[in-house]
């Protein structure tokens, strides 16, 4: 029986991912105008370009939607997208599959609406010394079941380890509170989920992952996936105050490149994300954001 409450906790879920939203937008634009000297500083500070985003059931019904905002060619950011969206509908069969294989869902095939709604960042950066990043996070109903997921992981293509640590215990100080439990097994995860098969190799330096995440306990888990959240920016800004204003050479970028190259192939072979997004018609430059604007393959 669906509980009366999840109204008011979905409208209280999808208004913190729009917060964070807005923290991060706002944040992300003060690096591009403190960028004054170093590498880039001579063009103008970049900006996000906002698009409303609608999804549209196959009757042509209103299926929710959100903002997708994304700056290109900036000082620091060489292109960064931050989604927000709140959809929901009936799942096909499918978004189903691909959901029971993960977890049992009472109740699905005969009442399959659903209702989710998430942030979802992806940025490459100008410089080659500065790592990509990602994160997400999200809240996910049934009339059956509702779980959060999510997670954030860094992306260097020029490893520095300090950066990798300080990012690991940003992400600890965050989770701990939450139970000493959480953050072993979520890095765990993450080394296994942004794993690439094919190429024998992680895409990254890791994070946290999760998926599935309910104790039953909504309050509890909505504060840990807001710590989570709120734990990405103190993690990422750091490595790039430390990066941004480095020189770089031909061979670093040739380095860069080839490594958004792993990157594309993840996202467009094995992200959860990218398939459920595009298997329940979210609009397809909003699920794709998350790829590179220069790739390349040897």
């Amino acid at each position: 029986m669906t509980d009366p409450n999840f109204d008011d906790r979905k409208q209280r879920a999808a208004a913190w991912f729009r917060e964070l939203r807005d923290q991060i937008v706002a944040a992300f634009e003060a690096v591009e105008d403190s960028h004054t000297t170093g590498p880039m500083s001579d063009r103008a500070p970049g900006r996000f370009e906002v698009t409303d985003t609608k999804r549209h059931a196959p009757d042509g019904s209103d299926a929710g939607g959100g903002l997708m905002s994304v700056m290109r060619g900036g000082r620091v950011f060489e292109k960064i997208g931050v989604n927000v969206s709140a959809v929901y509908g009936q799942l096909g069969d499918q978004a189903q599959r691909s959901l029971t294989a993960r977890k049992e869902i009472p109740g699905l095939e005969d009442d399959p609406r659903f209702w989710a709604s998430g942030i979802s960042l992806v940025a490459h950066m100008q410089n080659p010394h500065a790592p990509a990043v990602h994160l997400n996070t999200r809240m996910f109903w049934t009339p059956g079941a509702w779980w959060f997921g999510g997670g954030t992981d860094l992306n260097p293509c020029i490893e520095y380890p300090e950066d990798t640590a300080d990012f690991h215990a940003t992400l600890k100080a965050h989770c701990d509170p939450h139970g000493a439990d959480l953050y072993p097994r979520f890095k765990d995860w993450a080394d296994e989920y942004f794993y690439i098969p094919h190429r024998k190799r992680a895409r990254g330096v890791g994070g946290i992952f999760y998926d599935d995440y309910c104790t039953g306990d909504w309050e509890a888990d909505f504060a840990f996936t807001q710590d989570v959240g709120k734990s990405f920016l103190p993690a990422f800004l750091a490595q790039v105050e430390r990066r941004r204003g480095m020189a770089w050479t031909d061979a670093d970028k040739e380095t860069q490149l080839i490594h958004r190259g792993l990157y594309a192939e993840y996202n467009l072979v094995y992200d959860r994300g990218t398939k459920f997004g595009l298997q329940t018609g979210h609009d397809p430059d909003a699920v794709l954001m998350s790829l590179p604007p220069f790739a390349r393959w040897v």
